[in-house]
């Protein structure tokens, strides 16, 4: 799979140009499609694999958001971490962010999971694995998509600064070494999974994002969605 195949946006497209074309990158791509072929099914969508990357171009990206991968139900992944459509029940995860950030900020808790709004406005939301078997998690965890999304996060360290980087969770935090702390700004935290308990709470990760924003003269996020 070379460049030229994959639909991803511009200015990612541009950065990203060499992954496309090395072999761990067809492998990926051949992967998928055997599991296809043997009648498994693969969430999200094949239009969606990209969502992230084509809801906030590279040059817009001021928040990072790192997932592990997608959900493995019907309807839910939609290739943004932790976000499903509008008229799908909201994840457990996604109600604990939601309460952590109305303790936090004080907005209304969302009726619904759909967190483009967040994209819109620099909120890089990526799973470190971008598929997955229908109701197997962690199916695609060793087919080469962190060889890619860890070229993801190098990149975005090498060619941006003042980035916030938000870890939530040991599978996150991991990612850290990728991230040049001289010039972004990592936030750490538990996962908001109900498996770590209350530990994500309290974190204050919201009000913080926006006030490293603010302190660079940068947009701070609505996180009302």
């Amino acid at each position: 799979m070379n460049a030229t195949e994959v639909k991803i946006e511009d200015s990612w497209k541009q950065i990203l140009s060499e992954e496309f074309e090395k072999e761990y990158f067809a492998k990926i791509k051949e992967h998928i499609v055997n599991d296809m072929k043997s009648g498994k099914i693969i969430y999200p969508p094949g239009k969606l694999i990209f969502n992230a990357f084509n809801s906030t171009p590279f040059d817009n990206v001021k928040v990072v958001i790192i997932g592990q991968d997608p959900y493995h139900g019907p309807g839910q992944a939609m290739g943004l971490c932790f976000s499903v459509p509008k008229g799908i029940a909201i994840p457990a995860s996604l109600k604990r962010i939601y309460k952590e950030m109305h303790n936090d900020v004080g907005i209304s808790i969302p009726d619904h999971g759909d967190l483009t709004k967040w994209t819109q406005q620099g909120v890089f939301l990526m799973n470190a694995i971008l598929t997955v078997v229908h109701k197997t998690p962690g199916a695609h965890k060793n087919i080469g998509w962190q060889q890619f999304t860890d070229t993801v996060i190098k990149k975005i360290s090498d060619h941006k600064e003042g980035i916030v980087f938000l870890l939530w969770g040991n599978f996150a935090k991991a990612k850290r070494s990728l991230i040049d702390e001289t010039k972004h700004y990592i936030l750490e935290s538990a996962h908001p999974s109900p498996l770590a308990g209350n530990a994500f709470f309290g974190n204050g990760h919201f009000s913080k994002t926006n006030e490293l924003l603010i302190k660079q003269g940068k947009e701070p996020i609505d996180w009302q969605v």
